[in-house]
C-alpha cells in the first residue's frame, strides 16, 4: 500500500468513512489540514461494484460476527452498519429527515430520556448547508417540526404505488401525509443524474443519483488532499504518558501500521467506537479510554422498524420505484391521549422479493411462517402493501455495548450488545402496528402479516455538560481527552422518531466547524 503520510504526524486522522468521517474529511481537508482516513470496509466504485442484486448487496453491511442479548436482542449487518468506504450512506433509503426541537428535551417537557446540551437551533445552519450540498428533494411543504421547507430542490414525481396506497389510506383517516425528504436527487446536479425509480437504493444506486459520502464527500477531500486509506482495521487508539491521543495502530494485509496525528476522531458508528474505546484500556485509563464517566457503550438505542403488510385486490408491486416515498409524523410527539411518551415517523416502504419473504418468516405469533402460508403469500408477493415503523426508543443504561471474551482475526475481544425494549417502547410499537394496519385498511388491504425489526443505531458515547454522566460535550469532544473526538450516531442523547442520518452529518459538520476554530486558536 502506497501511503502519502507514511511515518508523518497528520494534523488529523479519521477512523471511519461513513456519513460523518464523510463529512469532517472534506471540511477540514478543505480547511488545509492533513487528514488521513481510515477505513476498515472496502473502497468501492458504483458502477463496478455495486449489483442490483438484494443478496450480493449484503456485503455493504457490516460482515463480522457480533455478540447479541439482551430480552430482544438485535439482529445486526446490513439493516443498522455500514461496510466500506461511504458507510451506511451507501445502502440507506435516502430518507432525510431533521429532529425536531422536543427531541433535544425531552426530559423537561415529557419527562423521560435526557435532555441534549444543545438544541435545535444550534443545528438549524448545519441541517440547510448539508441539504445543500446534496440538493435533497422535498416537498413544497414539510407540516411538522420547526423546518417547513422549501427543499433545494422539488418533491419526487412520481410515485410509487405503494406510496399511493398509504396516501390514499392516510387522507380517508385524515392523517397528514407527504413526499418523503430524500437525499436522491429529483434533478441533475452536479454532474450526477436525477433517480429514474430503479428501486435498488438498499442495494447501492449504481446511476448515483442517490447520495452517499462515497461519491459526494469523500471524492471533495481526496481533492483538497486527504489520504483514503480502505482495507484498514483500527485495533488501538494510542496515547502518551500524559494522556493524550498520539494516533491510531491499524492493520492492512495483516501488516500493523501506525498513523500518528495531532487529533483523532473516532467515526465508527455505534458499536464499533465504543469496541475500540474499551479495547484501547491502559495503565493510564484501566477502563477504555474517555471512560472515567463508565457510560462508554452504555445507553445505546435503535429505532423500532416494525413493518406492517396488507393484502389488497389490485396489484401494488413494492419493488417498483425508490423504496420510500410517501410519509407522516403526525405521532411525531407525545400525546395525552396515547400511552406512551413520544413518538413516531411512519413511511410507505418498499421491499424486494428476498426480504419480503424473509421478513413474513418471522411474523407468526406462534412461531415462524413456512410451508404453504409462506408458498401462498409470495406467490402473492405483488398484492402487498407496505407501511413502516421508524420508533423512538428511550435510552436505558442496561442496553449496553460491551467487550465480549471471543476474539476476532485482529485479536480484538467481539462486541457483545445487549438490547431489551422499555415497557413505553412496547406501548409505542402497539400503537404504531394499530395505526399502520388503519391506514392499510383504509386503503383497502387485509392486514395479514406483523413483521418486528429494528434499524438504526444511536447513543452508546453520549454528550452532555457533565463528565460524570457522557463520554464527550456538544462537539464531540471527550471530557477526558481534549484531541480525541467522537464524531457518529453514537453521540446521540436520545433516538428522536425518524431517521438520524441528517442528524449525524449535521453534528459532523458543527464538530468540523468548532475544529476549525480551536485548532486557530491553538486549543487542541
Amino acid at each position: 500500500m502506497k501511503r502519502k503520510y507514511e511515518g508523518e504526524t497528520v494534523d488529523v486522522v479519521i477512523v471511519g468513512a461513513g456519513a460523518a468521517g464523510g463529512v469532517l474529511a472534506k471540511e477540514l481537508s478543505e480547511a488545509g489540514m492533513s487528514v488521513v482516513v481510515l477505513e476498515a470496509g472496502p473502497f468501492r466504485d458504483p458502477q463496478r461494484d455495486l449489483a442490483s442484486d438484494e443478496l450480493a448487496m449484503q456485503s455493504l453491511g457490516w460482515q463480522e460476527a457480533r455478540i447479541v442479548d439482551g430480552h430482544d436482542p438485535l439482529q445486526m449487518g446490513h439493516n443498522n452498519s455500514g461496510w466500506g468506504v461511504g458507510g451506511g450512506t451507501t445502502h440507506f433509503t435516502g430518507v432525510f429527515l431533521r429532529f425536531h426541537e422536543s427531541d433535544f428535551r425531552t426530559k423537561t417537557l415529557d419527562g423521560v430520556g435526557e435532555d441534549w446540551p444543545i438544541e435545535y437551533s444550534d443545528l438549524e445552519p448545519y441541517y440547510t448547508k448539508i441539504e445543500k450540498e446534496i440538493a435533497v428533494s422535498g416537498p413544497k411543504y414539510f407540516p411538522w417540526g420547526e423546518f417547513h421547507g422549501p427543499y433545494p430542490y422539488p418533491e419526487r414525481d412520481p410515485i410509487s404505488p405503494n406510496a399511493q396506497v398509504f396516501a390514499r389510506g392516510c387522507e380517508k383517516l385524515g392523517i397528514r401525509w407527504v413526499v418523503s425528504p430524500l437525499a436522491i436527487l429529483s434533478a441533475p446536479f452536479e454532474g450526477r443524474p436525477p433517480c429514474i425509480n430503479r428501486g435498488f437504493c438498499n442495494q447501492g444506486c449504481m446511476p448515483n443519483a442517490k447520495f452517499s459520502t462515497l461519491i459526494v464527500h469523500i471524492p471533495k477531500a481526496i481533492e483538497a488532499g486527504a489520504e483514503v486509506l480502505a482495507d484498514c482495521r483500527v485495533t488501538q487508539v494510542n496515547t502518551d504518558a500524559s494522556g493524550r491521543a498520539t494516533g491510531v495502530t491499524f492493520v492492512h494485509n495483516d501488516v500493523t501500521c501506525e498513523q500518528r496525528a495531532r487529533l483523532v476522531i473516532l467515526s465508527t458508528y455505534v458499536v464499533e467506537t465504543p469496541r475500540l474505546l474499551l479495547n484501547s484500556a491502559n495503565s493510564r485509563f484501566p477502563n477504555g479510554l474517555a471512560n472515567s464517566s463508565g457510560w462508554v457503550g452504555k445507553a445505546f438505542m435503535t429505532h423500532s422498524s416494525h413493518d406492517v403488510y396488507a393484502r389488497f385486490e389490485e396489484e401494488v408491486r413494492l419493488y417498483k420505484g425508490t423504496p420510500v416515498l410517501a410519509t407522516t409524523q403526525d405521532f411525531y410527539t407525545t400525546s395525552p391521549e396515547r400511552d406512551f411518551a413520544r413518538g413516531y415517523t411512519l413511511h410507505a416502504h418498499g421491499v424486494r422479493p428476498v426480504s419480503f419473504a424473509s421478513g413474513i418468516t418471522q411474523s407468526g405469533k406462534n412461531g415462524p411462517v413456512w410451508g404453504t402460508r409462506l408458498r401462498e403469500a409470495v406467490l402473492d408477493y405483488n398484492y402487498f402493501g407496505r407501511v413502516t415503523l421508524v420508533g423512538e426508543v428511550l435510552p436505558n443504561p442496561d442496553n449496553a455495548i460491551t467487550l465480549s471474551d471471543e476474539k476476532d482475526a485482529f485479536n480484538m475481544p467481539r462486541a457483545k450488545v445487549t438490547f431489551s425494549y422499555g415497557e413505553n417502547d412496547n406501548r409505542l410499537i402497539r400503537h404504531a402496528i394499530g395505526t399502520m394496519s388503519e391506514i392499510l385498511s383504509a386503503a383497502g388491504g387485509k392486514p395479514e402479516f406483523v413483521v418486528p425489526d429494528t434499524a438504526h443505531l444511536m447513543g452508546g458515547c453520549r454528550m452532555g455538560n457533565d463528565p460524570d454522566t457522557s463520554v464527550v460535550n456538544s462537539y464531540g469532544q471527550t471530557h477526558d481527552i481534549p484531541n480525541l473526538f467522537i464524531c457518529d450516531a453514537s453521540i446521540f442523547v436520545t433516538s428522536g422518531g425518524g431517521n438520524p442520518t441528517n442528524t449525524v452529518m449535521a453534528l459532523a459538520a458543527r464538530t468540523a466547524d468548532y475544529i476549525k476554530a480551536t485548532i486557530k486558536r491553538m486549543e487542541l
